[in-house]
């Protein structure tokens, strides 16, 4: 059996601290859940067969499961039932993956998946300690980002912070900082492009009086951007200004086999015709989608010359120029609405941000072919082929 995107929409990604800090998770996720139903009138919501969601985080209001929650929220019938993934970065996309797969086997007909993330709202935690009533101090860790109540079992070059890790990758690789700044303004550039050209209209549902994604700066120049100081380093190159910012969104998918189009009322927008998963040290964590997709390409049965476009995550830039100039594809062809850079990387939701917006590129430029990849927090990477159902017939 095979398995098709149908749909795809999310909220604008919010800035830290920014226009969605108010909204708790599981209501960003029952929103874009809500709307993606409403874009399938024909579908009898007790058809939904299953809810596959995406977070990182897990430790605050999106704890007990929020993909179920979520779905709940959202009016679902209390029938269907729902489950979180946690890949870290990768957790929408590989919920995506998981839906693929109930759908290839057999097991479900219709699966709504994606993901969600308020870094903003993601809570301190305090060690429970040993004893009651400890006689020294205690230390309020902060779940936003990054490793947090490290097992000492683990070698200290696996747990070096996601900045540091890709400054190491920098060195290895040769990915100065002017290739990196002028990956970030492109990103910017692309992504303020596409909104005015109203690429994001029917991908995006305003969220809390939000309508467009929160962290673009059109106007930046890499005067702006040469003059920030790096984030990790004294000597280092990676700044606030060519790394992905802290963010707030969610973002949904409706999934299904080809029988799904007359319970949806839909008509799918492209097949999925692979998938890849990969991991290596953790420390080496940016590099891990290029065999990711190498594998996924493979499991399609085509090669790079086939790819028509890339939707690469942009956690950092410097990862992302590592695994483009690794993969030998043309750097035009990636990320031609923006990244993650420009419109941000709520941890959970991107995996989802990304497939959809490759599946809306490959119509609008009539590409047959597409790739969708992410890294993953130690040490792992996930990619995604799709082949556009139009470009195909």
């Amino acid at each position: 059996m095979t398995s098709y995107l149908y749909s795809a929409v999310r909220t604008p990604f919010g800035r830290f601290n920014g226009a969605l800090a108010g909204v708790r998770p599981d209501d960003l996720a029952a929103g874009v859940i809500a709307a993606l139903l409403e874009r399938a009138p024909g579908l009898d919501r007790a058809a939904v067969d299953e809810v596959v969601w995406g977070n990182a985080n897990g430790a605050g209001e999106e704890n007990r499961n929020v993909g179920r929650m979520a779905a709940l929220l959202a009016g679902l019938p209390t029938s269907v039932p729902g489950t979180t993934v946690n890949r870290l970065c990768g957790s929408s996309l590989d919920a995506a993956m998981i839906a693929s797969r109930a759908v290839e086997t057999g097991d479900a007909d219709v699966v709504l998946a994606g993901g969600v993330e308020s870094m903003t709202r993601a809570p301190w935690v305090l060690p429970k300690p040993a004893k009651g009533f400890p006689a020294g101090d205690l230390t309020a860790v902060s779940t936003t980002l990054g490793w947090r109540l490290v097992n000492p079992r683990m070698p200290e070059e696996w747990t070096v912070s996601l900045g540091e890790a890709n400054e190491r990758l920098q060195e290895k690789h040769g990915i100065s900082r002017e290739r990196q700044d002028a990956f970030a303004l492109r990103s910017h550039k692309l992504a303020a492009a596409a909104w005015d050209a109203g690429f994001y209209d029917d991908l995006v549902v305003p969220t809390e009086g939000l309508a467009r994604d929160e962290g673009i700066r059109a106007d930046s120049s890499l005067d702006k951007l040469a003059a920030l100081k790096p984030s990790f380093r004294p000597d280092g190159t990676i700044t606030a200004g060519n790394a992905s910012p802290l963010s707030d969104g969610a973002s949904a998918l409706l999934i299904g086999s080809a029988a799904a189009a007359d319970r949806t009322g839909l008509q799918p927008l492209a097949r999925i015709a692979g998938r890849g998963a990969f991991a290596l040290d953790p420390q080496d964590f940016g590099y891990a989608p290029v065999e990711a997709a190498n594998r996924a390409l493979a499991r399609a049965g085509i090669g790079w010359d086939a790819v028509g476009a890339v939707e690469l995550n942009e956690a950092f830039a410097v990862q992302s120029l590592a695994c483009v100039d690794a993969w030998g594809v043309d750097p035009e062809i990636v990320n031609t609405r923006g990244g993650a850079i420009a419109l941000g990387h709520p941890l959970g939701a991107s995996g989802a941000r990304v497939l959809g917006t490759l599946a809306k590129v490959l119509r609008e430029r009539g590409e047959r072919w597409g790739v969708a990849a992410i890294c993953i927090g130690v040490g792992q990477g996930l990619a995604v082929v799709l082949e556009n159902v139009e470009a195909a017939a």
